[in-house]
């Protein structure tokens, strides 16, 4: 659907600039802008289930944006990073294992802001009446999870920290509603997942917990972009207010929980309970893309590609953009 939002008003001579300055694998950064152009580009923003859509009209920071969003819903990361690198859509956000996967297919994506989120809510679940009581049990099993999804990651070094790989069980790759479905009529024994569905699992299937993602996750997730967009003057400009106003809204859910649960329930359809409880949980807080994130991500793509689930090593700093790195910071220190 097409989110139309009016121009704020300015004089004729502003100009919007694409802040910041290339390193590394960027590419090079557009010039200005002015805000006449900017008025005329319409983002295309992929989102997921009770996403970057539902916080930022929650925290009323859709109000004077001064280009158009267009929305498309996504059933998780990886085939949101896929229309992006197609140019289907501009930007989306993602969890910490879609840019590996896609830096693995070569995508024309690049990740430009990070935030981190409690890892205990990324679990491992089974069903409350499940024998199935440590991760070692899991040998032989099959076990629900998306594939290329951070929660396939949290599942991959959950096996490794419990000397098992992903060749021991038998991975059924399920999208987060098929996996609810599976899981409820015990067609899957065990499911990897991520809030709002962890909640949901547990208060409404009662769920147990088999292990969560301490010591298993970097708990990151990533506002990516499309290289397309990223070299486009208004695109880009359009992106780098985008990402800031992500940041805001972040900043504002962390300290008005109860609000963000009830506008996430009411955008997603989710019953108020199971989105209070993933709120609640502690939810994602804007942190600082620098090496040291890389370096998390960089190893967790080793893991997989050790485990031949991708074809080859992936260099995930080559798909790391930082041009928006002081228009972010600000808005971290600034709220």
């Amino acid at each position: 659907m097409l989110w139309r939002k009016t121009m704020v008003a300015v004089a004729a001579a502003l100009v919007v600039t694409a802040c910041g300055t290339a390193t590394g694998g960027e590419a090079p950064v557009p010039g200005p802008v002015s805000a006449a152009d900017l008025a005329k580009v319409t983002l295309k923003v992929g989102d997921q289930k009770g996403g970057v859509k539902s916080l930022l009209t929650a925290a009323n920071l859709l109000q004077g944006a001064p280009y158009k969003i267009e929305w498309a819903t996504f059933t998780s990361g990886p085939p949101l990073l896929e229309a992006a690198s197609a140019g289907a859509i501009d930007t989306g956000r993602v969890g910490n294992t879609p840019p590996i996967f896609a830096a693995a297919a070569q995508a024309k994506i690049k990740v430009i802001s990070v935030s981190r989120s409690n890892v205990e809510r990324e679990a491992l679940l089974v069903p409350p009446d499940s024998p199935l009581q440590d991760v070692a049990s899991l040998k032989g099993k099959t076990i629900g999870v998306a594939k290329g999804s951070s929660a396939h990651g949290q599942l991959l070094n959950t096996l490794h920290r419990n000397g098992l790989s992903t060749k021991d069980v038998k991975l059924s790759f399920l999208q987060p509603s098929e996996a609810y479905a599976a899981f409820t009529q015990h067609t899957i024994d065990a499911w990897a997942i991520w809030d709002p569905y962890t909640a949901q699992a547990q208060l409404e299937a009662h769920a147990r917990v088999l292990a969560d993602g301490r010591g298993a996750s970097n708990g990151l997730g990533f506002l990516a972009a499309s290289t397309a967009a990223l070299g486009d003057p208004g695109k880009n400009a359009a992106l780098r207010d985008f990402a800031v106003r992500v940041v805001k809204a972040q900043k504002w859910a962390d300290t008005h929980r109860d609000a963000w649960a009830q506008a996430w329930a009411k955008e997603t359809g989710l019953k108020l309970d199971v989105a209070q409880k993933a709120v609640d949980a502690g939810r994602d807080l804007p942190v600082v893309l620098d090496d040291s994130v890389v370096a998390s991500e960089q190893q967790l793509a080793d893991a997989f590609t050790d485990e031949k689930t991708l074809p080859g090593k992936v260099d995930f700093a080559a798909y790391v953009d930082r041009r928006f790195a002081a228009d972010l910071d600000q808005a971290r220190s600034n709220g």
